[in-house]
Order: structure tokens, then C-alpha cells, then sequence
């Protein structure tokens, strides 16, 4: 009788990888294997069917043949044949699970070292630090290699910690009936270590707790959010085991004079009525000191001001941001009968000019109120 099509026994194409074969594998084993379906023959011969394919499909070269030849290359009466009576009729269910399962979805074994944890630090900082880049001392309570033990947990360093009952796998096989099992190593856990005599100092555990100072480099341009990842200066693994990471988070504190907006830099610069109205040069302040502002006549409210290269550097390209300075004319306050009077008398002088002419706003906003009422009564009547 003729045997059937591996690639459709497995419901696979001819192209299909060494992982999707394996996931067909699994699947259908589980689903046909005699230990499940005790007394039904026929999944008892799909079963052997399934894992006869798998056999020939999971290896290249047995697959290569196959493809060529088909099942002749199997035959031992064929002249191509170089692979006869090589494949495995077991039919162990913890061959499904050791060989199949463990390749998916990983090996299932133990001794896997446990990676300390990684740590998170928050460091505030200035607007001035940002500009500039800085240099900051931190102080962070971690966990680090006990000293008497060497980071191994035994009292005597030269101990080994492999465990006895899984030879340092972490895992067991046990035997029950039909199956063989793999189970976590009850001895050690699956940890594959196992510690006869303990560290006094670390219990154990190869590391001890502590308060431990790092120099943080801060690079200009951080901003608030922003992480710096310090490789390895997280927490010291158990038993010798890869310290985890350090992750400081950069908070920059509000400044009482700048905003800060990517590369850019905002303020409010007061000034009084005269500069604004006759000009003026005042001084402006920066974050790398003063600079002088010439102040041009007539200067209105809201007037901005770009102050180039005087923001924060880029962290990306190293360009430097602007200084926005935005005008407030203050109106005055507090005056003395003197000022008062001279005020009074600029206001009937103006006044008494064309309107237009000084306060050109003034008088279009009031064109404007004007046309509307015309209009509103225009449509009442």
C-alpha cells in the first residue's frame, strides 16, 4: 500500500520551516497519541504516521532526500537510498515534550542565572545644568557582591554549588508508566545551584545590601523624561550572577525667570513706557550671563525679540536653540504729583492730536466700533 504525503500528513507545505514543523508536530501528537486514546487503533496508526513524518521532515538531510526522491529514498531496495532503517519508532511521550515542546517554547532546563534587578533613580537638576551639561553624585541603596563569600554564597568560596540531584540542570526526569516526566528539581528549584553551607554574611544569596555613590554624567540638552541607562550598576545577581542595569530619570526643575520649549528659551522682559515709546538699550539676562538689548521707538506690547544661539544645545545634533524674549510695557505705578502731572499733560496733548497719528490702534479699533453700530442700525430699521 502506498504511504501517504508527509508535508500533508503533517498539514504543511513543502516550504514550511523547521519551527512550523515542529508546531505541527506537537499539535498533532498530543492530539493522536495512544496514551490519550487508549484502545482506538486508528489514532494509535496516525500517531505512528505523525511521528514518522516529523522524523523525516525534521532532518535536512532525510528531508533533501524525500524531496527528491520522495519515499523511495526510504526504501531499502533502492539504489539512492543511504538513510534506511534510521529513524526512531519510540513511541515516549517525553520524547514530545524534551525534543518538540522544548525547542519552541524554550529548553525547559534549569541552572539559568538570575540577572539582578534594575534600578531606577530620580535626579533632579537645573534649567543652568542643562545648558551646560554637569557632573552629578548620586547616592542609591543596591545590592552588591558580598565580599567574604566572593558573590558564590558558601561559607567556603571554594565550594562547588552544582546541584547533586539534577547535575546542575535544574530539571529531573521521572518515570511513571508509560510517561516520562520532566520536572522542576525539587532540591534546588531549577536553579541548578544548590548551597550546602551557607554564607553567614549574604545567607547565601552572594550579595549584600549597601548605599553606593555613582558619578552621573548629565550631557547638554536633557530634558525632563529623559533616561540615562548605566550599564551593570543595577543590583548584583544572586550567586556571581550579572548585576542589572542602572535607569536615571532627569527631572529639571522650574526656573523662576525661562521656559523652556525643545532647544528654545522664552522670557518676559519688562520694560517701562518711556523706553517703550522713545526706545532704549536694557540688559537682558541669559543663562551664560548678561547681554545688552537695543529696544527700537514706538515698541508695543507683546513685541518678540529672538536672541540667536542663546537656547539649550540639541542632545541630538549639538545645534544650540534662541532666546525669545517677549516685551511687557508696564504701566507706571505709585507715582508722585510731579510724574502724575506730566502724565496728565501727555494725555491732553495727546488728545488734542490727530489720534490716528499716536495711537493708531486706538483709533482703528474704534473706526471699527463705529461701523458697527452704523450696521446694526442699518438692519433694525
Amino acid at each position: 500500500m502506498s504511504k501517504k504525503d508527509y508535508y500533508k500528513i503533517l498539514g504543511i507545505s513543502q516550504s514550511a520551516t523547521d519551527i512550523e514543523i515542529k508546531k505541527a508536530y506537537k499539535r498533532l501528537a498530543i492530539k493522536y497519541h495512544p496514551d490519550r486514546n487508549q484502545g482506538n487503533k486508528s489514532y494509535e496508526e496516525k500517531f505512528k504516521e505523525v511521528k514518522e513524518a516529523y522524523e523525516i521532515l525534521s532532518n535536512s538531510e532525510k528531508r533533501s532526500a524525500y524531496d527528491k526522491y520522495g519515499h523511495q529514498a526510504f526504501d531499502q531496495t533502492s539504489s539512492n537510498n543511504n538513510f534506511h532503517g534510521s529513524y526512531s519508532n519510540t513511541n515516549d511521550f517525553g520524547d514530545i515534550f524534551g525534543e518538540v515542546f522544548g525547542d519552541i517554547f524554550g529548553d525547559g532546563g534549569g541552572n539559568r542565572e538570575e540577572r539582578g534587578s534594575d534600578l531606577q533613580y530620580e535626579l533632579e537638576i537645573n534649567l543652568e545644568d542643562v545648558v551646560n551639561g554637569v557632573e552629578k553624585e548620586i547616592k542609591i541603596p543596591t545590592l552588591k557582591k558580598c565580599n567574604f563569600c566572593k558573590g558564590t554564597g558558601n561559607r567556603k568560596i571554594l565550594d562547588n554549588n552544582k546541584c547533586y540531584t539534577c547535575q546542575g540542570n535544574g530539571q529531573i526526569h521521572v518515570r511513571k508508566g508509560f510517561f516520562t516526566v520532566q520536572q522542576t528539581c525539587y532540591t534546588c528549584h531549577g536553579k541548578g545551584k544548590y548551597i550546602k553551607d551557607p554564607c553567614y554574611k549574604c545567607n547565601g544569596e552572594g550579595r549584600i545590601s549597601t548605599i553606593r555613590k555613582l558619578l552621573v554624567k548629565i550631557p547638554p540638552g536633557i530634558n525632563t523624561g529623559d533616561k540615562i541607562r548605566l550599564s551593570s550598576e543595577g543590583e548584583a545577581g544572586k550567586n556571581n550572577s550579572p548585576n542589572g542595569d542602572l535607569y536615571v530619570i532627569v527631572k529639571v526643575k522650574k526656573h523662576q525667570i525661562f521656559k523652556r520649549k525643545k532647544t528654545n528659551l522664552y522670557c518676559n522682559i519688562p520694560i517701562n513706557f518711556s523706553t517703550a515709546a522713545l526706545g532704549g538699550t536694557i540688559e537682558v539676562p541669559t543663562l551664560n550671563g548678561k547681554i545688552k538689548l537695543k529696544i527700537p521707538k514706538e515698541t508695543q506690547y507683546g513685541k518678540l525679540f529672538r536672541i540667536r544661539e542663546k537656547g539649550v544645545t540639541s542632545i541630538n545634533n549639538n545645534c544650540l536653540g534662541d532666546l525669545i524674549c517677549k516685551i511687557i510695557v508696564e504701566t507706571p505705578v505709585n507715582l508722585n504729583d510731579n510724574q502724575k502731572k506730566i502724565i496728565f499733560e501727555l494725555g491732553k496733548s495727546l488728545n488734542k492730536s490727530n489720534g490716528n497719528k499716536n495711537s493708531p490702534k486706538y483709533a482703528r479699533f474704534f473706526y471699527k466700533v463705529k461701523k458697527f453700530f452704523e450696521n446694526l442700525r442699518r438692519y433694525k430699521i
